[in-house]
């Protein structure tokens, strides 16, 4: 930086540069509304008279119209304390999208009459199934025949409900998206993981779960006292909740209860407007203690805030408001969206709806995002899937939808320090129709038994998590869950030796064991309602933090004889996406409060025991981007990323000399501006390097540590030749992103050097404009189209548009008129391709690739290979660092391998597999030729398969085993290398030893 500001003029120049950039980013992104607005129609429509309405209720909804018509249509129904305000943006999104889109405000809710029922199936399904009847009636819908109109249901939450219920009582429903909801209402709001004396079977009765996220939904559940009363309290109490309570945050709108992100809910109007969320206001006649609510479901709830426990009437009530009643009949192709943040409605309930409507027979794709009802919304990609899954299930437009299982995970720490989110992809959600089942692990646990108390009065108790903590208090969250001191049993594992991702619930027996206590009599209310604990899974790294997974525990109520004695249980852990790294132990814990629940307040003691392992899910998903970054976040990237170019460019300009290659500094003795050679005084380079060769790519002992004494690269060299296309591999945490961000000039190396064409590399170097790279996201801007974002790139370089070759990028791409589109509407393949065709701008000589087959389906991989070879047969370079082994063996000419931060092996492909010494020979007499290879010496084991001799011969050649058969009149048709390159990667990093290290867990 010194030397880029050097002089006044530069230092004015930058001052300058940098408020046009400024002022540039305050007109380009300040809001303003630029779409076209939306037809709409304000409409009362009838609904269903349920047993307990005197009359039919009137829905408060509006229409939204495309701009062609007739169009299919979807329902969108929102969250719990909203109404159809609440969605009105995404009203609006699908309208330009194609479909005519009906919001209403369920009955109670809004300006529509009647009461609350919870989801009924006596009362807010049948009002749904009314709206479709009306949606038969309309022109501008498309119908299917008379009757039955094309109609998909949408909504989040309260919404994603309903949506469930409605396809599974009405098979006019053509497709589903329910998000962030619930499959059984009793089992989210009163859950029960124990199963007493169980041997860890699955719901079918097969040895342990086959979906990652199945739990047992034992009755007599704990009750979830703080979200219920959360739930109830902002329709009862309306605005009084102002912005505390954190109801519903709503999937991006899909369905989202509250405007303003607030997620209370506010009573309506008193002169008879909608205020936009919550319920209408209160009739005089009505009990002013349940506002809206029904009076049944009112009084229950009553009963269970005074009791903490639920009874038969409320078990009646909820179970006809729970899709698990009719989620087996659902006929339409389903999107479950859940979040990974939420502790009102955790991830085993989607897998509870998933596992229902595929025994069905019907198409079914899971996807778990980064948030829920204590995170926040989903990312654009997931929007993207649900608005992609509507429109071909209802327009026939856009591509057969992928059934993918999608989930993120926290990884290890970016270069600033931060968590490094990572989306994964697997096939299709594991165990349910056409899917193989989960993998589970069992994980050693080691503790010694362990003493917990449940304090008289059940206070202090332990706080996981409450309705908004997540994202009200940010850090604070994690400080609030650590476990109270004598009321908590922790178990641990070894450190693991591999990073490792659960996905799901695992699975733990435990012994508790009830101890006699002054405190505690056979009379209790302890002995009368069993003990209660609370089990969490997570992390702990060698520095000793521990992170729990998401927050989430799961509550188990044992039977009341097990305040007498020792009772064995097997115990659903809480459902996550949790990453344990090489050297870090999974923790198990129980404890014996929670502020979120309704606990016994009886003195007691246990005694934890049993708990020697735990079977762990995991998906084995692969990664397909990274986490989003938040829009202010973005936005101060892209100014400075402008800026970074613009400054270069100047840079380049006011540049006199280049700097000369590491030889030639060495030779010359020189000191450079950062202490290191530099050329001669007079500039003229040494003699002897002038017919040296130049080499697109030299790295000399490259390292980079940063505090702490985290080593990302210890000690890297490798050479990169004109024409090649070479790998650069390694496992998870090696350092291949770092190395790559060194050579671009993203990071100053701690020691080493770098030479791209025989000119050092440093940040702001000319030679930098002889790269083209794609490493870690390109940060296209999602309003504009492809060409656009190239266009602007390009133009940013300050060098001539004829020097771009669009034309010819374009054509690599391969995106067709895809490339005139927004890329907000771009799959993450066609975002890929599109970084790739933004990396090969210009036609640089030397092209870096991070991962470049990421989101791309096989033809598109084989395409990429093709490109890729006949990029570098033009005398250009390549250097690609992948995981797909075998994609790197089909198209690269030479491999790096590099683990735990330095080179290990590097060479040709073929040779590198050629080296292990394993061959494959095709002879005519397989007998004669074992007995001829058994008496070489130093050949090892020898199989025969047919004609076919699988041999390992150790140091002995490939050529004079042949020639040996040849001598012994053995005819040989065939001779080959038995390892691929994935055999021989994983005996390299093996050797070595494995583990990601913290600097670069990519």
């Amino acid at each position: 930086m010194r030397a880029l500001l050097g002089s006044r003029l530069r230092r004015w120049t930058a001052l300058v540069v940098a408020v046009l950039i400024v002022a540039a980013a305050a007109v380009i992104f300040w809001p303003r509304s630029t779409e076209t607005p939306v037809a709409t129609r304000d409409l009362t429509l009838p609904g269903a008279k349920a047993p307990w309405d005197a009359a039919p209720v009137q829905l408060d909804s509006t229409l939204y119209l495309p701009t062609a018509t007739p169009a299919p249509a979807v329902i969108l129904a929102h969250g719990f304390g909203g109404s159809k305000a609440s969605v009105v943006d995404d009203a609006q999104r699908l309208a330009r999208a194609g479909f005519v889109v009906l919001a209403y405000s369920a009955r109670g809710f809004g300006n529509s009459t009647g009461t609350i029922s919870l989801d009924s199936l006596d009362a807010e399904i049948p009002d749904a199934r009314a709206l479709v009847d009306y949606l038969a009636t309309l022109p501008e819908v498309r119908q299917d025949k008379p009757g039955d109109p094309r109609v998909g249901v949408t909504g989040g939450s309260y919404g994603g409900a309903l949506s469930l219920m409605l396809a599974g009582t009405d098979p006019r429903i053509d497709a589903v998206v329910p998000v962030i909801t619930w499959n059984s209402l009793q089992a989210a709001l009163f859950p029960n993981s124990a199963e007493v004396g169980a041997t860890g079977q699955g719901s079918d009765g097969a040895a342990g779960p086959k979906t990652p996220a199945e739990v047992t939904a034992g009755a007599d559940g704990v009750f979830k006292k703080y979200w219920t009363a959360s739930l109830v309290s902002s329709v009862v109490l309306g605005g009084a909740l102002g912005n505390t309570a954190q109801v519903d945050v709503g999937p991006g709108g899909i369905g989202g209860g509250s405007q303003g992100g607030s997620g209370a809910a506010t009573t309506g109007d008193p002169n008879g407007g909608d205020s936009g969320t919550g319920a209408a206001t209160v009739p005089s006649d009505r009990d002013p203690g349940c506002g809206r609510l029904r009076l049944e479901v009112c009084a229950a709830y009553a009963r269970a805030a005074d009791t903490g426990r639920i009874d038969d009437a409320l078990t009646k009530l909820l179970t006809r408001s729970s899709p698990s009643e009719v989620a087996g009949a659902i006929t339409a192709p389903t999107l479950l969206v859940q979040g990974e943040q939420d502790t009102l409605f955790p991830l085993d309930q989607a897998d509870a709806n998933a596992r229902a409507i595929a025994a069905n027979g019907t198409t079914v794709a899971v996807d778990w995002y980064r948030g829920g009802h204590d995170g926040g919304a989903p990312d654009p990609e997931t929007e993207d899937r649900i608005t992609g899954w509507l429109q071909h299930y209802l327009a026939g437009t856009g591509p057969v939808p992928s059934a993918a299982f999608r989930y993120s995970v926290d990884g290890g720490v970016t270069d600033n320090g931060r968590p490094r989110t990572r989306v994964l992809q697997a096939d299709a959600y594991p165990g349910i129709a056409g899917a193989p089942a989960v993998r589970r692990t069992a994980v050693q646990l080691q503790g010694a038994d362990q003493l917990v108390l449940n304090p008289a009065g059940g206070t202090p108790a332990a706080i996981s998590s409450l309705p908004g903590l997540s994202q009200a208090s940010g850090g604070l969250s994690s400080l609030l869950t650590s476990a109270l001191p004598g009321q908590s049993a922790t178990f641990s594992s070894a450190p693991f030796d591999r990073l490792a991702v659960v996905t799901g619930s695992a699975r733990v027996r435990v012994t508790v064991s009830a101890l006699p206590s002054v405190t505690t009599t056979a009379g209790s209310a302890q002995a009368a309602t069993g003990p209660v604990l609370f089990a969490a899974i997570g992390s702990r790294n060698s520095a000793g933090t521990v992170t729990m997974g998401r927050s989430a525990v799961a509550p188990i109520r044992l039977p009341a004889s097990a305040a007498e004695g020792d009772t064995t249980v097997t115990v659903d852990l809480p459902a996550v996406a949790l990453q344990v790294a090489a050297g870090d132990q999974l923790i198990v814990r129980f404890t014996t409060t929670d502020q979120a629940y309704a606990g016994p307040t009886s003195a007691a003691a246990y005694r934890i025991s049993g708990v020697t392992s735990v079977s762990v899910p995991e998906a084995n998903g692969v990664r397909v981007s990274a986490g989003e970054v938040p829009i202010g976040t973005l936005i101060a990237l892209i100014a400075l990323a402008v800026l970074a170019t613009v400054g270069l460019w100047i840079a380049g300009r006011l540049r006199h000399r280049p700097r000369p290659a590491p030889q030639a500094a060495a030779a010359s003795g020189e000191a450079g501006p950062d202490g290191g050679p530099d050329a001669a005084a007079d500039g003229t380079p040494d003699p002897a390097e002038l017919d040296a060769p130049v080499l697109p790519l030299t790295i000399r002992n490259l390292s980079k540590s940063y505090p702490g004494g985290v080593h990302a690269v210890q000690d890297v060299s490798f050479e990169v030749r004109p024409g090649q296309v070479l790998g650069l591999l390694g496992p998870n945490g090696a350092g291949k992103t770092t190395t790559l961000r060194m050579v671009m000039g993203l990071i100053r190396p701690s020691s080493g050097e770098i030479a791209v064409f025989g000119t050092n590399v440093g940040p702001g170097a000319e030679i930098l404009s002889r790269i083209g790279s794609f490493v870690e996201g390109s940060g296209f801007l999602p309003h504009l189209s492809g060409t656009a974002n190239l266009l602007n790139y390009w133009r940013a370089t300050g060098r001539p548009m004829a020097d771009a070759h669009l034309d010819d990028v374009l054509a690599i791409a391969g995106l067709g008129t895809a490339v005139r589109r927004r890329v907000k509407t771009y799959s993450q393949g066609m975002r890929q391709r599109l970084a790739i065709a933004q990396a090969m701008l210009g036609l640089p000589d030397l092209l870096l690739l991070d991962e470049p087959t990421n989101g791309l389906d096989p033809p598109q991989i084989h395409a990429m290979r093709e490109v890729l070879r006949r990029y570098a047969g033009t005398g250009r370079t390549v250097l690609v660092s992948s995981h797909l082994l075998s994609e790197v063996e089909q198209t690269c000419s030479h491999v790096v391998v590099i683990n735990q931060g330095r080179t290990i092996a590097a060479g040709r492909v073929s040779e590198l597999i050629a080296t292990s010494g394993e061959m494959s020979f095709t002879v005519d007499d397989p007998p004669a030729a074992a007995a001829v290879l058994t008496a070489i010496d130093g050949v090892g084991e020898i199989e025969v398969l047919g004609d076919t001799l699988q041999v390992d011969l150790g140091r002995t050649s490939p050529a004079a085993a042949i020639a040996a058969l040849v001598a012994a009149n053995i005819a040989v048709s065939s001779a080959a290398p038995r390892n691929r390159l994935e055999d021989v990667f994983l005996d390299l990093v093996g050797a070595t030893g494995t583990g990601p290290q913290q600097g670069d867990p990519a």
